[in-house]
């Protein structure tokens, strides 16, 4: 048996006391795992070693040496291939899975065609194709949606044509067999639109807003498709936009961006609440229709092949149909009000604020993933790559995250002008072309190629879960009126979590127990992973061959857990067991890591969550510092669905009091897009920063290196200066809509990542004159 080391971790002060809070202990484990490959233990260990199972086995956590380190990440541009679309203006592009994007109809802005064609981009070979289709052919069409529905169809709803007549019909185009219908429909029809929303839940299309008529006025309604029955709901009415994005979450259908009624831009969301509402959740009724002129009669199918007179060609060899048959008949669509639709109706204006994006420049892109609204401010002829943004609107909590500045996600030269995302909500795809002339491909007349080029921002490397893992539920604390009911079974994950550390007395089954760190430190630990790290990072010594614990080693308390389902889902620990290592023969294991992150990453192997439950068995919200812990330990053990949950929470969460502590983790982990984002969040905060314990308590290394995060040419500004630049620079704020009192929020009380406050704010906490403070600027 290895013999015990005693290692004292480097501090800021040089005094005795650990980054903890409290004071240093002795941790001979921390510095006993300088092994990084699975080869140094076997030549260790033999089945004698392990003879005894009273031997603690100590679990390695430094990182295994062939592990590549995850660099700054920038989404590639590639150039495409094939019948690549010519100048297509109002088109539908849409993901269809199977790494293959449609796109659909569309205005060439340079032969004033309207086209029908239906193209396919395969992004393996990153080849453009005309897909050849059949059955019932809708006619040219733009300003249409296209919705993908059960993963194998696509919903193209209204749009306008070349005669500029108003579209209201659904025509549905099977991925697999390339074959059009359109169904039979009932119900009120709605007004034939175009540039609207459209938005699938629970199997029914949503229609809201777009323009309609001669004058092109601009629509308020909502209204939804029953997709199995085919029966139009009512409309009812909403909110008046067009060129706008539409949601569905948390029950409520959620409406950004755009262009008002007065054709002016906006930055404010809106909502409307769907539960409760039997209009929305029932099926509307069986009815006929209201406009029968309006549908296509079986007796009279429009013909499989429509005719085409002039054949305008594209610059990508294909030909634009110019003349289709009517599908609509004119119609001047006398402006009707429609009852106000059921549901609370809310609205919030973002009015300014450094992380608000505006959407007075550029060109933007509005999608969402897993209760996030995403912000692609992408390049325009007024703005360049230096002033695009990522941005992130958590529907939750209503703030504004930068996610990325445009010199990091968009190379410069490009312009992009379509997107779209796979129904994960993981990627995202922009489509465009180059905008200097010696890099545009130049066409058989002499045209652009419009979407030459292909952008995939994978969006998990800024920590999205996707709409199939969404974020955790905050848990509250059950009342003590609330009376015990047996609640069905809520998934494996729970019904392991009542197993997780009950002794084996209790009938539990555990058969194994794991030890972390003493639980001797202060109570607000601080630093996550980060005593182990600094340690090994000071240059303390380190025995590669020790392995076991020595019995006098002051621990924390067991931790209960079935060694079955640690081999199962924590990789590292399995190859071990199969490897004969130590833990076949023990029963017990040692992690040199503090208890409660311990505590938490056991947990999430039983759970796939990272909220582990109190001594009472109530779920509880992890503290950021353990969250930051199991980062690190996501990245040591390689669990990448770890690594994205801990990423996700860390990142929506950045505040004051954990930023050094997020900064610190993250580059252990070699997170470098958080580390980044948390070195910024510092240095716009710096004057709250350095006063926070995790600042004081860094290794002084560490405190050297977020130092040096400053740009070279910066300098730290305070008094009467700063107060100048706030006045400059304003306030970021929120006005909710003219619905409600205005209230004054402070700019760094809600509003401590920037994106989220109130309008009228004065720049103090709470009403309260605010602190003297120092700003990096």
């Amino acid at each position: 048996m290895a013999q015990q080391q005693h290692q004292q971790p480097s501090t800021p002060a040089g005094t005795g006391n650990s980054i903890f809070g409290g004071p240093a202990h002795h941790q001979p484990a921390a510095g006993l795992l300088a092994q990084s490959s699975l080869s140094s233990f076997s030549t260790a260990l033999t089945p004698a070693s392990a003879a005894s199972s009273n031997n603690t086995y100590i679990m390695p956590n430094s990182p295994l040496k062939n592990r590549a380190a995850m660099d700054g990440y920038r989404p590639k541009v590639t150039r495409t291939l094939g019948q690549r679309p010519a100048c297509l203006v109002n088109a539908s592009v849409t993901y269809c899975g199977n790494n293959q994007i449609y796109a659909f109809g569309g205005f060439d802005q340079y032969t004033d065609e309207v086209y029908n064609h239906v193209l396919r981009l395969d992004l393996v070979s990153h080849q453009w194709n005309l897909v050849d289709n059949y059955g019932d052919i809708p006619g040219v069409r733009m300003g249409h949606t296209a919705t993908l529905y059960k993963g194998d169809k696509l919903l193209v709803f209204g749009g306008e044509n070349e005669h500029r007549t108003y579209l209201s019909d659904l025509i549905i185009f099977d991925l697999k067999t390339a074959h059009w219908t359109q169904p039979q429909v009932t119900g009120p029809i709605p007004k034939g639109r175009a540039r609207h929303a459209a938005v699938l839940h629970e199997d029914k299309l949503f229609i809201v807003g777009g323009i309609t008529g001669h004058d092109n006025y601009v629509l308020d309604d909502i209204c939804y498709l029953d997709l199995k029955t085919f029966t139009w709901s009512k409309s009812w009415r909403f909110v008046g936009r067009f060129d706008h994005s539409a949601y569905i979450w948390s029950d409520r259908v959620w409406v950004f961006g755009g262009l008002s009624e007065d054709m002016d831009k906006v930055s404010d969301l809106w909502w409307l609440d769907l539960k409760g509402n039997p209009a929305f959740e029932s099926p509307p009724h069986i009815g006929t229709l209201d406009r029968s002129g309006l549908s296509r009669s079986a007796a009279s199918p429009r013909p499989s092949h429509p005719s085409v007179q002039s054949t305008a060609v594209g610059s990508s060899g294909y030909a634009a149909n110019s003349r289709t048959a009517q599908v609509n008949p004119p119609s001047f669509h006398l402006k009707t009000y429609a009852p106000q639709a059921p549901g609370a109706i809310s609205a919030l204006k973002f009015v300014s604020g450094p992380n608000v994006p505006s959407q007075m420049q550029g060109i933007h892109f509005h999608v969402y993933s897993s209760g996030t609204l995403l912000d692609f401010v992408t390049p325009a002829a007024t703005i360049t790559s230096k002033e695009c943004s990522l941005s992130a609107l958590d529907l939750a909590a209503l703030r504004w995250q930068k996610l990325a500045e445009g010199r990091e996600i968009f190379k410069p030269g490009y312009r992009w002008h379509y997107c779209t995302m796979n129904e994960d909500g993981t990627k995202a795809w922009l489509l465009g072309c180059p905008t200097d002339p010696g890099a545009i491909d130049i066409g058989a007349n002499g045209l652009e190629e419009y979407l030459s080029d292909i952008m995939e921002i994978d969006l998990r490397r800024y920590g999205f879960l996707g709409n199939n893992m969404a974020p955790e539920p905050r848990a509250t604390r059950p009342s003590s009126r609330t009376r015990h009911v047996e609640t069905p079974s809520k998934g494996l994950g729970d019904d392991l979590a009542k197993l997780f550390n009950q002794p084996p007395e209790s009938g539990s089954g555990t058969d194994f127990i794991v030890t972390a760190l003493s639980r001797d430190f202060d109570e607000e630990e601080v630093m996550g992973s980060a005593l182990v790290h600094a340690q090994v990072d000071s240059g303390g010594d380190s025995d590669p061959d020790q392995t076991w614990l020595s019995p006098d080693t002051p621990t924390s308390p067991p931790i209960h857990v079935h060694r079955l389902i640690l081999q199962a889902r924590w990789p590292h620990f399995a190859r071990l067991w199969s490897s004969q290592m130590a833990e076949f023969h023990t029963k017990k294991m040692h992690i040199p890591e503090p208890y409660s992150v311990v505590k938490a990453f056991l947990y999430y192997l039983y759970t796939d969550r990272i909220d582990p439950p109190d001594q009472n068995g109530n779920e509880t919200t992890a503290d950021l510092a353990d969250v930051a812990g199991l980062l690190v330990m996501s990245n040591i053990y390689n669990i990448p669905h770890l690594r994205l949950l801990c990423v996700n929470r860390l990142s929506k969460e950045l505040d004051v009091d954990h930023a050094c502590i997020i900064w610190y983790c993250a580059g252990l982990a070699n997170e470098e897009w958080l580390r980044k984002r948390a070195a910024n969040f510092c240095m716009t905060h710096w004057g709250r920063i350095v006063r926070t314990v995790g600042f004081q308590r860094l290794p002084r290394n560490a405190l050297v290196e977020l130092s040096q995060e400053v740009d070279s040419e910066g300098r730290v500004v305070a008094g009467e200066e700063l107060d100048m630049m706030q006045v400059g620079f304003g306030v970021g704020g929120i006005d909710r809509g003219g619905l409600g009192r205005k209230d004054s929020v402070g700019s760094n009380g809600s509003d401590q990542d920037g994106g989220r406050g109130v309008m009228e704010s004065d720049g103090h906490e709470d009403g309260e004159e605010e602190e003297d403070g120092m700003e990096m600027s």
